[in-house]
């Protein structure tokens, strides 16, 4: 961090407040509430001062009496706009789970405790290119708005800092409040797309699963030790890039039904980036999970037997999205 970005960061800690992220319910108190002119503000300011100076060299009570009267306007204005945004409760919901690649959203709600609305509030992250939602909250009532945020990498996406302000009623103050969460969403490894079939155990069972027979053509499944040649699907191997990470294929033919299935990764092979495996475990776990077919995992230190359902699915790739970090 350069010595610039460094001093930055001290001064808006100090002085806008900006610290760690906050959990449970958050009050906008009025130390937490800055005010400047905007752009229209400043030229309102100085077409005041103008209408001052004029008036007061010409001595023309009119011009004073109109001066003054604007003055007040503006005065009204700040008083609004400073309103419009303090003593407001700030409130986080959960961030489902998402793939890298995906958008994660985060549900952010806006508590309204006090007898009057407010106008016109606009919310969205601190980055300079990030959307802005305008709401309108009514007195004692709650307004919910999600952000997007994209995500790039799996592991835990923190929520970025969310800025808060409004230029209600009349455009000539901006109030703004800065807001960071303690929330961050779950992000699943991205899954490889054209993954290869998924690995079936071979052993054989007294319930017609396992190897299937040798008639009926059914599929193809991951290479295993002991394949005969004659089975080996040569032109689903001929499209394969072995270097990439692809793996070789054996036919698979009815007469009983599918093996358990077995997702290793440490079976997949060595000289495999890590990425990639976790993506191909992914894209084998969502498969497995839309076919409704049992699949035993193994990560790590994560081992999980064979078994179906959505909290199966959910273990699995929580394992895969935080690997290793």
């Amino acid at each position: 961090m350069s010595l610039f970005t460094n001093l930055q960061t001290r001064f808006r800690k100090m002085v806008f407040l900006e610290n760690k992220p906050e959990t449970g319910e958050v009050f906008l108190n009025q130390r937490r509430v800055f005010t400047l002119p905007s752009k229209p503000g400043w030229m309102f300011l100085l077409l005041l001062i103008t209408l001052f100076i004029a008036a007061t060299n010409y001595n023309l009570s009119l011009g004073l009496a109109l001066t003054f009267v604007l003055m007040s306007c503006a005065w009204v204005s700040v008083f609004l706009g400073f309103r419009n945004l303090a003593h407001l409760h700030l409130l986080a919901g959960t961030a489902q789970p998402v793939f890298a690649g995906e958008d994660a959203q985060f549900t952010l709600h806006l508590i309204n405790r006090r007898k009057y609305a407010r106008y016109a509030v606009w919310v969205s992250f601190s980055s300079k290119d990030a959307a802005q939602h305008a709401v309108d909250i009514a007195a004692f009532s709650r307004t919910s708005i999600q952000l997007s945020c994209s995500s790039e990498t799996r592991g835990y996406l923190p929520i970025p800092r969310v800025r808060l302000q409004t230029w209600f009623p009349l455009g000539l103050l901006r109030a703004w409040s800065t807001w960071l969460p303690d929330v961050q969403a779950l992000v699943y490894p991205r899954p490889e797309l054209n993954a290869p079939p998924l690995p079936y155990q071979g052993s054989e069972k007294n319930d017609g699963r396992g190897h299937a027979g040798s008639e009926d053509f059914s599929g193809v499944r991951a290479y295993q030790t002991g394949d005969a040649l004659k089975h080996l699907a040569w032109k689903h191997i001929a499209k394969v890039d072995v270097a990439a990470g692809g793996q070789l294929v054996t036919k698979q033919f009815s007469g009983g039904s599918a093996s358990d299935i077995m997702l290793d990764f440490s079976s997949l092979p060595k000289n495999m980036d890590v990425e990639l495996k976790l993506a191909r475990m992914t894209s084998w776990v969502l498969e497995a999970d839309a076919n409704a077919q049992p699949y035993g995992f193994r990560l790590g230190g994560n081992h999980y037997a064979p078994a179906t359902g959505q909290a199966h699915r959910l273990d699995c790739l929580r394992a895969l999205a935080l690997y290793e970090l």
